[in-house]
């Protein structure tokens, strides 16, 4: 199976670091036009790249981003990603002492933004007659989130409800729309807190715990993202897959 995406358009929400990163240069090495956005601006510098600093939560940002990636292709959007979110610095806390700004700004970022980002490029792909887009949920989407936070394990599940929904909505007009979940990566200041929260115990049998006995990487999601972008995965979409080593 040779996948690459000659000649194609892809869009990368939330590049700058860890899995996002990874699948803006798994893309590139593989051909595609890559138009990469994020808050970080100076974190994307060296992707091969076309980079734009937006805030992913502001629909006009996000619509702006979109034309004006079209505009440079010449062709609409043929690949979304969505990969932006996180708990933003959060941590922990009983539920009567979650802060409703804190829970809304979780929110906006995970799943409003990803709607936000469809949204932009459907119709591109309408016209087009055929797109790809795909969601970076998370493993808290489908059970219990190790973050502890309501707010995040809500959204992921919400993103991974987004997918299943766009993927019913835009099939008939040619577009899959489908969600990764990945297990547990130390990839942002956020995640590299919590797991040096963890004693050396937990963090070896998280390990060990992992069919594969390894830990994940971006590239592993990357694998998995390209193939749901690709024309292999054409009858595919409305779909959460996996990515975490483990069964």
């Amino acid at each position: 199976m040779n996948i690459t995406f000659e000649g194609q358009s892809v869009l990368i929400a939330g590049a700058a670091r860890g899995i996002g990163r990874g699948i803006v240069e798994s893309f590139a090495t593989r051909g595609a036009n890559v138009f990469a956005g994020d808050r970080l601006a100076d974190e994307m510098a060296g992707l091969a790249a076309h980079k734009t600093a937006l805030d992913l939560r502001d629909k006009s940002q996000v619509q702006a981003w979109v034309a004006g990636s079209e505009a440079i292709a010449g062709r609409p959007v043929d690949v979304l990603v969505y990969v932006a979110g996180g708990v933003l610095g959060q941590s922990a806390k009983p539920l009567e002492e979650v802060d409703e700004a804190d829970w809304r700004a979780i929110l906006d970022v995970n799943l409003t933004g990803a709607f936000l980002a469809a949204q932009a490029v459907a119709p591109g792909m309408k016209a087009r007659g055929k797109g790809r887009i795909v969601l970076i949920a998370s493993g808290a989407g489908l059970r219990t989130s190790l973050t502890g936070i309501q707010a995040y394990a809500s959204a992921k599940a919400g993103e991974i409800g987004l997918a299943r929904q766009l993927g019913q909505e835009l099939g008939p007009f040619g577009i899959t729309v489908n969600a990764v979940a990945p297990g547990f990566q130390r990839t942002s200041p956020d995640y590299e807190r919590q797991w040096n929260s963890y004693s050396p115990e937990r963090q070896a049998g998280m390990i060990e715990n992992t069919a594969r006995r390894r830990a994940g990487t971006p590239q592993d999601i990357a694998h998995a993202v390209m193939f749901l972008a690709s024309d292999y995965a054409d009858f595919i979409t409305g779909q959460v897959l996996s990515v975490t080593g483990s069964p």
